[in-house]
């Protein structure tokens, strides 16, 4: 019953897109999630992460397993090609990817823009989150989705062309240098 008063009060994220303002920030979201959320669910909110750590964690939300799942086999994917293209070796845990994965992490790749690419990523990002929505939108694990959909669309606007170059040409500097450790967490 709690989360229905806590979606009730939290503004649509639909139709928004890089340009427009966001109408709640996470700090306000994580404040409601205290003051609506049991102890369990609160500490599952707590557990969203963009970056899910490579080994896996169970998670008690399928909408925040299903996206820690996802979003390791998109990082791994990206780093296997990657590798693949600049002949190094990489060990992933997973063996094979869904076609539709690979399709997207190829396309990623051969975007000569690293902020072109990242948009694409985010795109994809954000559909894929899409296929998660549950179907009972006064849910907790409807909470957890509009958490992860908050936070996906605060990174995007947090891009900076100058300053993503820089972190693109460290990343890709380690990663020649043999340091894999900012390929995935």
């Amino acid at each position: 019953m709690a989360e229905y008063y806590l979606i009730s009060q939290l503004p649509s994220l639909d139709g928004i897109n890089e340009n427009t303002p966001l109408p709640i920030t996470s700090e306000r979201f994580e404040e409601l999630c205290q003051r609506f959320l049991g102890k369990k669910a609160q500490l599952e909110s707590e557990r969203i992460t963009l970056s899910p750590p490579r080994t896996p964690e169970k998670a008690a939300s399928s909408v925040i397993e299903g996206w820690n799942e996802g979003e390791r086999a998109l990082r791994l994917a990206l780093a296997r090609l990657r590798a693949d293209k600049m002949n190094k070796s990489f060990d992933a845990d997973i063996q094979s990817f869904s076609p539709v994965l690979m399709q997207a992490v190829r396309t990623a790749v051969e975007i000569e823009s690293p902020m072109e690419a990242e948009k694409f990523l985010n795109k994809y990002r954000l559909d894929f989150l899409e296929t998660l929505r549950p179907m009972d939108s006064f849910s907790e694990d409807f909470v957890f989705y509009y958490g992860l959909k908050l936070r996906l669309l605060e990174r995007i606007r947090k891009f900076d062309e100058e300053s993503g170059e820089t972190a693109y040409r460290n990343i890709y500097d380690s990663i020649m240098n043999g340091d894999r450790s900012e390929v995935i967490q």
